[in-house]
């Protein structure tokens, strides 16, 4: 595999310091990151290497369809996204894309009523309302379309990233991004967290929560159409998340400049997904289509550990979920894929909480919602059993 990067490859000139400024940006030391070559030899899961990004495809599916053991192929995506290119695409991630197709009906049908209710999306790095956004998308899918949510978060390929990046009980949000023809390229960026501060506030951070902020969070994208590359998709930077200074980097001329001479963008199909390190420089491409919506949903999965972008209330996802859920697990559905589905919707970690009231007896930690969730399965629970219960847990969450 990849040579280790020391935590995002700090430079020798920035190992040892505990603030980093502009100063410290050299784009000679992010060229030299930056500007080497993949070997697709150091992961054997992969099918294929375009232009340095890697591509899993047939390989992982016969691993994943198999049973067994995911803990090397998930060691393996971790090396790429840290020490190698930073950025890894799943190709037919949703082999079956009628799951694709009926979450874009639904999401349609939410981006219809925002327009009728007069709501424009705003973007992060886009002029706002030149996108049709659906934020908060997981929340909204749920609500609306119950069994889609579940066929779409069912997945096994979003379950095996995000898991492999950040361990157990990973929080998943959603928000849908459609570029229509003629909309233009975001600017580079880093993402969530120090991505999404004013330089005086990232620079306010010391050197080791630069190393720190990329391995709480998990860029990806499922893309809901075909996107070639007149489409514009995403524009990357491979190899750009092993700069340590990068984010105070990212808005640099010089760097900009570089950026826009050596960005690749990989063209994908409906039911691929790509995810990467959030701290990898890339932005969304311009839609030089006539005619092409380009849909995708792009998933921010946070650490346990960490702060969420966005208010999802699990308690009504998985008030909305439950019977579905409850039918799937009755008509025999693999456990696999109900525990996909719970990691998706619930909150997978116990804290912060009133621990007057939501004691951890018998155990470490109180129960968590997903943990919740699962035991109201197995015993079969109705549903207005387990909304009392799981509204029960929710208040013992808070303050007296």
């Amino acid at each position: 595999m990849a040579a280790p990067t020391a935590l995002f490859g700090a430079a020798p000139r920035h190992q040892h310091k505990t603030w980093l400024s502009r100063e410290d940006c050299d784009l000679s030391e992010f060229r030299a990151l930056v500007e080497v070559s993949t070997d697709l030899a150091d992961y054997p899961h992969a099918d294929s290497l375009d232009r340095n990004v890697l591509i899993y495809d047939a390989t992982l599916r016969e691993l994943l369809d198999s049973g067994a053991d995911l803990r090397e192929v998930q060691a393996e995506l971790v090396d790429a996204l840290m020490d190698g290119p930073g950025i890894v695409v799943f190709k037919h991630a949703f082999t079956d894309t009628t799951v694709i197709d009926r979450a874009t009906d639904a999401f349609n049908e939410l981006i219809d009523d925002q327009k009728a209710r007069g709501v424009a999306g705003g973007d992060h790095f886009a002029p706002p309302g030149a996108n049709d956004r659906v934020w908060n998308a997981l929340e909204k899918l749920a609500v609306h379309r119950p069994e889609v949510f579940a066929d779409y978060f069912a997945n096994d390929i979003l379950a095996l990233i995000s898991a492999a990046w950040l361990g157990p009980n990973y929080q998943m949000t959603s928000a849908l991004n459609v570029v229509n023809p003629g909309g233009k390229a975001q600017t580079a960026h880093r993402d969530y967290h120090l991505g999404f501060m004013p330089l005086e506030t990232a620079a306010g951070f010391p050197a080791h929560v630069h190393r720190l902020s990329p391995v709480l969070t998990l860029q990806g994208a499922v893309a809901h159409c075909d996107m070639p590359v007149l489409t514009g998709p995403t524009m990357y930077l491979p190899n750009s998340q092993k700069y340590l200074p990068g984010y105070l980097a990212t808005d640099l001329p010089e760097f900009a400049e570089y950026f826009q001479a050596n960005y690749v963008q990989l063209p994908l199909e409906k039911g691929d997904a790509v995810f990467f390190n959030p701290a990898l420089f890339h932005g969304a491409g311009t839609n030089n289509s006539a005619d092409v919506k380009r849909m995708a949903n792009l998933l921010q999965v946070s650490s346990a550990f960490g702060r969420a972008l966005e208010t999802v209330d699990r308690t009504m996802v998985c008030t909305a979920i439950y019977p579905t859920l409850l039918a799937r697990k009755q008509a025999g559905a693999p456990e696999a894929e109900l525990r996909h589905i719970i990691a998706a919707a619930a909150e997978g970690y116990p804290f912060p909480t009133n621990l007057d009231l939501d004691q951890p007896i018998g155990s470490l930690n109180p129960e968590t919602q997903a943990e919740l969730t699962w035991r109201a399965l197995q015993q079969d629970w109705d549903g207005n059993t387990y909304v009392t219960a799981l509204r029960a847990q929710e208040a013992r969450h808070r303050s007296a």
